[in-house]
């Protein structure tokens, strides 16, 4: 398998208080999403965030968990979702694939709110692994990473 390298990130300097993450994961794939998890909290843990974690069942309540966090939504200064999906023998994957990206873009962009989005869509579990790996190829250190900087951008220009 060939990968691109990935670069080398230090962790994003966040003002003011500790962020407060709400981490939604589908552990369909235990081990994958707990690779991904692990690669997340390191990154998160080292911005001084404290992290909730969620489970949904599988990747396809991703968005509707999302907008209900969004509805209580207890002081969270972010959102960062988990969850794989490896193609199998028929349409499912697609259909399944589509609407979870679709349904939390919609939530992206309807609300604004800062969001780190780390859903593995894959041909094979092999690849999941090697994404969810402790390394920087981590998709769940990237998404969480990718959620950090949406933070301090928002308390840069005063979004709560």
């Amino acid at each position: 398998m060939s990968t691109v390298d990935a670069p080398e990130r230090s962790t994003p300097s966040i003002p003011g208080p500790a962020p407060r993450i709400l981490l939604i994961q589908a552990p369909y794939y235990e081990g994958v999403v707990s690779g991904m998890r692990r690669g997340a909290e390191k990154l998160l843990h080292e911005a001084g965030c404290h992290v909730e974690v969620v489970d949904v069942a599988g990747a396809y309540e991703l968005p509707a968990a999302l907008r209900m966090a969004l509805k209580v939504a207890p002081g969270w200064d972010g959102f960062l979702l988990h969850g794989c999906v490896v193609k199998g023998e028929t349409d499912h994957y697609q259909f399944i694939c589509e609407a979870v990206c679709q349904g939390v873009m919609d939530i992206s962009s309807e609300t604004g709110v800062p969001l780190g989005f780390g859903l593995l869509t894959v041909e094979s579990l092999d690849q999941a692994e090697a994404r969810s790996a402790d390394d920087r190829h981590n998709k769940g250190g990237e998404a969480a990473y990718a959620l950090l900087t949406q933070i301090a951008l928002a308390r840069r220009w005063g979004i709560k």
